[in-house]
Formats: C-alpha cells, sequence, structure tokens
C-alpha cells in the first residue's frame, strides 16, 4: 500500500506530465524556484510537501491545490447499489429541473444522447457506467446517489 506522499507524489507527477512538462522543464519554467531533483523526491513520495510549497505547485500548474491530492472521498468508492442494467430517466423530470444539478444532469445527458444518437425524447437509459459518471459530477456518495436522483424526480419510481 503506498504511502501517503507517495500518492501525493504520483499526483505530482501525473499533472506535470499531463502538462508535457520534464523536471527540468518545471525547474527552469519556475525561475529554479522548483528544483529538478526535489520535485522528483516529491513526486517518489521520498520528501513531504508543506501546505504553503503544494499550494505554490498548484499554482505553478495551475490546477487547485485540491488536484494535488489523492483522492479519499466517495468519488473513489465502488458504486455497488446502482442498478447493473441501467437506469431509465425521465427526460420530461430534467426539463423541471433548476439549480447547479440541473445544469450538470441536463449537460450530461445531452452529451450521452449526442454519443448514442438517442432523440426519442421521452426516456433516456443510461448505463451502470454513466451513472458512475453523473454520481462524480454531482459528488453524490454511494448510499446518497440513488435517493438523489429518486429526490431529483428523475427515475420512474421517483
Amino acid at each position: 500500500m503506498p504511502t501517503y506522499s507517495e500518492l501525493v507524489g504520483a499526483r505530482l507527477r501525473s499533472i506535470r506530465k499531463q502538462r508535457g512538462l520534464s523536471l527540468q522543464d518545471v525547474q527552469r519554467l519556475s525561475n529554479q524556484e522548483f528544483k529538478a531533483a526535489v520535485l522528483g523526491a516529491y513526486e517518489r513520495g521520498e520528501r513531504s510537501l508543506s501546505l504553503p510549497r503544494l499550494r505554490r505547485l498548484g499554482d505553478f500548474f495551475g490546477v487547485p491545490i485540491t488536484q494535488l491530492l489523492p483522492q479519499e472521498d466517495v468519488r473513489d468508492q465502488p458504486i455497488s447499489n446502482l442498478p447493473s442494467g441501467g437506469l431509465t430517466i425521465d427526460l420530461n423530470a430534467v426539463e423541471n429541473l433548476t439549480g447547479t444539478d440541473a445544469e450538470v444532469v441536463e449537460r450530461f445527458l445531452r452529451g450521452v444522447q449526442m454519443l448514442r444518437q438517442d432523440f426519442n425524447g421521452k426516456v433516456l437509459t443510461i448505463r451502470r457506467d454513466d451513472l458512475r459518471t453523473l454520481s462524480l459530477l454531482l459528488e453524490q456518495s454511494e448510499e446518497d446517489f440513488d435517493l438523489h436522483l429518486r429526490e431529483l424526480g428523475l427515475t420512474s419510481d421517483g
């Protein structure tokens, strides 16, 4: 089991590589603030980061500090109580949603419709993987997600 420092280091390395930067690039672009050898030690989990230093790295990479931390919350837990075959969403109920959830749900379901070219207009069956993605977007735990969908009036049993 990796240590917390190793998990943070893996996130750092992943973000650095996503930016297409080498350790030397970071050193050069940060005007030597982040030395290649020290950043490498952070990435390997051999050296711990202070919060101010972690924040400066987040600023350097242009990501919120939370993106540099390993995900330990409900978003990493399996969603075992979601239906295995998917769930039918009432698209008419989606039109009545308001607030932030409405924007996220509408945009997500529109994307699913576009990908599948499924425009029957009344219902949309979303697969287990779609449900997992939607739960992540809505930041709902496994236990809360099914209830949340029912509270929003999106499922046929809601």
